[in-house]
């Protein structure tokens, strides 16, 4: 007999022994989300046999619709499987502890240091022209699994243009869902009803773009916590496709209100690629420097909460409900809309790094040779690659040109929904304060073509 036709093992591991297994794949979680599914699918169906692999298939296809992690879920679903909801919480918090505690040291580090330093500023160049590449690879392959008809596409390079005018997504994501589904059964008229309301809304709320001073709060460090909390939620709950489609969402909040600046985004973006953990860790990162070690937690809770109680509270239903076609095809409209955000929140980054590079051709390098790499070599360790390789550029670079990267006091912070823009002003530099103390100043603090108030993004 194959081992794939083995009948599942119905041993029930003790609860210690069961977090510490999903520990260790916390602990071995290198590559992201495909290799870590690969790691939990070799160890746990094809060794363990702890499910068919149809099954396993089966849960994988359910999650990769829902929002959130797909990893993380897998392993609530799977210790829950085992050991009723206490498995299923273990197990979740068993994978995102290692990177829990590993992104908090980081960002202790990082607010630590001295940032504007030379070596340090060109180092961390090179590293966000290499996470631009990063988000534009997995714009590729996302929308290669996502945007599979014209309909779709186009929904997509809509949602994209209404982003770079500003239109907030809690309008785009609905109608993008709304759409698709109508479209799809074929009622065309209702579809074009559905835009021309999303457009009359988009306009009615639309305001002028307010230039203000980070808040009181971003700048001790001290941001509310249940403000930290509802960014997280906002995020795994429209985290559909992988972590990466969480990048506009947090940086709606986190760049948008202040908190910290696209450099400290792009930073822990950059971070998160480095430790064995889930992508939307760099969440963490954003807490703690908005919020010191409880806005950290609490950013991290409302990331991960979807993920437990979409299994916790759903767990023997979630397989039928995810077979409604009508759900698909709503979803699959809301995923393709997340697509247009990321791209449009890559074209907004990336403006704000070439604004903030001392050559722009050596940026334009970097960035080609990290996509290179990451389209020529097929590997879990491509993401720590392009990071090292290209903060290794960066320092090359700014020691052949003798120019640090620009930084300055004014820098624009655009919004993905259009809210409010936040610009540090003044004639000496400016940081966010964490625990009381001025940190670094992140190295990329100059607008995206000047430094005029208002980020050509949200411009109207």
């Amino acid at each position: 007999m194959r081992a794939d036709d083995q009948p599942p093992s119905t041993l029930a591991p003790s609860l210690a022994a069961l977090f510490v297994r999903f520990l260790t794949f916390g602990l071995l979680a290198w590559g992201g989300p495909v290799a870590q599914i690969a790691m939990i699918r070799r160890v746990l169906v094809d060794e363990q046999r702890w499910l068919s692999p149809a099954r396993f298939n089966r849960l994988l296809a359910v999650y990769q619709i829902l929002p959130g992690p797909e990893a993380h879920e897998l392993c609530v679903h799977l210790g829950m499987m085992k050991r009723g909801r206490i498995g299923g919480f273990l197990a979740g918090l068993g994978f995102m502890l290692p990177g829990l505690v590993l992104m908090l040291g980081l960002a202790w580090l990082y607010s630590r240091l001295d940032l504007a330093r030379p070596p340090f500023a060109a180092l961390l160049l090179g590293v966000q022209v290499g996470v631009i590449a990063l988000i534009v690879r997995a714009i590729h392959r996302i929308g290669e699994h996502v945007l599979v008809d014209r309909w779709l596409w186009a929904i997509a390079i809509a949602s994209a243009a209404a982003t770079l005018v500003g239109v907030s997504f809690w309008i785009i994501l609905p109608a993008a869902g709304a759409v698709y589904w109508l479209v799809s059964s074929r009622r065309f008229a209702v579809a074009a009803a559905v835009i021309v309301v999303a457009v009359l809304i988009a306009v009615l709320t639309d305001r002028p773009t307010i230039v203000a001073a980070p808040a009181a709060g971003a700048a001790s460090g001290t941001v509310g916590l249940a403000l930290l909390f509802a960014a997280g939620l906002k995020a795994g709950l429209l985290t559909f496709g992988g972590a990466y489609t969480a990048i506009p969402f947090v940086r709606d909040d986190a760049v948008g209100r202040g908190w910290v600046s696209d450099g400290q985004f792009l930073d822990g973006l950059a971070l998160s690629g480095i430790i064995p953990a889930p992508l939307i860790i760099f969440a963490t990162f954003v807490g703690f420097l908005a919020g010191g070690l409880a806005g950290a937690l609490a950013i991290t809770a409302g990331v991960f909460l979807p993920a437990f109680a979409f299994t916790l509270l759903f767990f023997d239903r979630l397989e039928r409900v995810v077979d409604d076609q009508r759900i698909h095809r709503l979803l699959e409209g809301v995923a393709a809309g997340v697509i247009g955000l990321i791209v449009a929140t890559a074209i907004d980054l990336g403006l704000t790094v070439a604004g903030g590079a001392p050559s722009l051709p050596v940026a334009v390098a970097i960035f080609a040779g990290a996509l290179a790499i990451l389209y020529l070599w097929r590997s879990a360790l491509n993401v720590v690659a392009v990071i090292a390789l290209s903060a290794l550029a960066g320092l090359l670079a700014s020691a052949l040109f003798d120019e640090p990267p620009r930084t300055t006091a004014s820098h624009s912070v655009s919004t993905i929904a259009g809210d409010s823009l936040a610009q540090s002003t003044g004639g000496g530099e400016s940081g966010i304060r964490t625990h009381g103390e001025l940190a670094p100043t992140a190295v990329f603090k100059t607008a995206a073509l000047n430094h005029s108030a208002i980020s050509p993004m949200n411009a109207h």
